[in-house]
């Protein structure tokens, strides 16, 4: 039996006007989706526990099979894994954004513009972190670079009880109800404010502008956590297992999960990312021994954060296409028994721009028997419509692969 997890991150959604009252589930043309629902078994599942974060980090700990009740440490330090960086057991790290804010001569009077400066290349991050980080590195302080806008701070033999926002939670917000505070917050605020005097007038920005692209005007730190201590997915599961996205926090769980993570060329985290490529990757993995496999697509989730309508659906349509209308005929022809589970990790409505901790729809599916609670299409209303809802989410890969080792 081979397993396959096809998570496009943010998918569900609550109806949109612009699209006739619909969510992006609805409009989507997604026959492969929809060939799922109608021959598996399709519910409701509650990712994120009572009283945590919603965020990505939770959600996918969750869709990995991992109690984050259980196993969460932070967003920041799973990223920080994937990224090549050695963490002690006393160490802090945090994610840092480069992102756009207003031109507010007091910092604090500033709005988020852009959490992403424009999707800024890892080319161009890459140089500005590094500037930044002459400038702020000490002993137990370092500023890593990592892909586009998404990077790591990292305090060594440090404490945690700062308390940060995320910034694509405050898109076109003003950001003073949100500055960093606790244990570190005022060094990390004081990062930030210099981080914009530095960042004002530094080439690549003013190339930025002159294209008409949003500039990297700051740092901003969010995400604080420490080294997590994951069970080996092998062990818990008895499977051998991979893992590929764009994003170093899902690379970072898998790593730390003892799954094999597979780069793939093109792969962005957005619509334009290379979904082809991770559909052929996946077909690697199984082709070279791996049982399972964990394809995530940030593309839907960015779209949400960004409140674009068309792109969300364009990249529910895309996963369609391109990864299940590729994996589900290789699948078929390999002669051997699968299973899939699609879901998202959480809402990402379009509405708020920013995640919920909702319920969100899922399909079980296996090419060895009929499915127990079929459904006409893979939406939200058909999933709730079921009745069946399972109230932890790090149950689902039990019931995709089987009880717990």
């Amino acid at each position: 039996m081979k397993y396959l997890v096809m998570l496009g991150d943010g998918m569900a959604d609550y109806p949109v006007p612009e699209l006739g009252n619909r969510t992006p589930l609805e409009a989507a043309v997604k026959p492969n989706m929809d060939f799922l629902a109608q021959n598996g078994k399709v519910g409701m599942v509650k990712t994120v526990p009572e009283g945590m974060p919603p965020g990505s980090d939770t959600a996918n700990l969750s869709a990995m099979g991992y109690d984050p009740k259980v196993y969460y440490s932070g967003r920041s330090p799973l990223e920080a894994v994937s990224m090549g960086i050695d963490l002690g057991p006393h160490d802090v790290t945090f994610r840092c954004n480069l992102v756009t804010l207003s031109d507010e001569e007091n910092y604090e009077d500033c709005t988020m513009i852009d959490y992403s400066s424009g999707e800024i290349s890892t080319a161009e991050s890459t140089e500005l972190i590094n500037y930044l980080n002459e400038q702020f590195h000490t002993e137990n302080r370092n500023l890593y670079p990592g892909i586009s806008y998404r990077h790591c701070l990292v305090l060594r033999d440090a404490k945690t009880g700062s308390i940060c926002t995320p910034p694509h939670d405050i898109s076109l917000k003003p950001i003073r109800e949100h500055l960093p505070s606790g244990v570190y917050g005022e060094m990390l605020l004081s990062l930030m404010k210099r981080s914009r005097e530095l960042l004002r007038n530094h080439p690549i920005n003013q190339a930025r502008i002159a294209a008409g692209k949003n500039p990297a005007t700051s740092c901003w730190f969010w995400g604080e956590g420490t080294k997590p201590a994951l069970s080996p997915f092998q062990e818990k599961f008895g499977v051998r297992g991979g893992v590929i996205s764009a994003v170093d926090l899902i690379k970072g769980i898998g790593i730390c999960a003892g799954l094999e993570s597979v780069d793939v060329e093109g792969a962005t985290g957005n619509v334009d990312t290379n979904f082809r490529g991770k559909a052929e990757a996946a077909l690697g993995l199984l082709r070279d021994g791996c049982d399972f496999v964990y394809i995530h697509v940030e593309a839907p989730d960015e779209c949400g954060h960004r409140h674009e309508i068309e792109n969300k659906v364009k990249s529910i349509e895309l996963i369609d296409s391109e990864i299940l209308g590729v994996v589900l005929p290789a699948l078929r022809e390999a002669g051997e028994p699968f299973s899939i589970l699609l879901m998202p990790d959480h809402p990402t409505p379009l509405a708020i721009r920013t995640h919920t901790a909702e319920p969100v729809p899922f399909v079980l599916y296996r090419s060895d028997c009929a499915g127990e609670l079929p459904t006409e299409r893979y939406t939200e209303a058909c999933a709730q419509a079921t009745g069946l809802y399972v109230p932890e989410g790090h149950r689902m890969m039990e019931q995709l692969i089987g009880s717990v080792r």
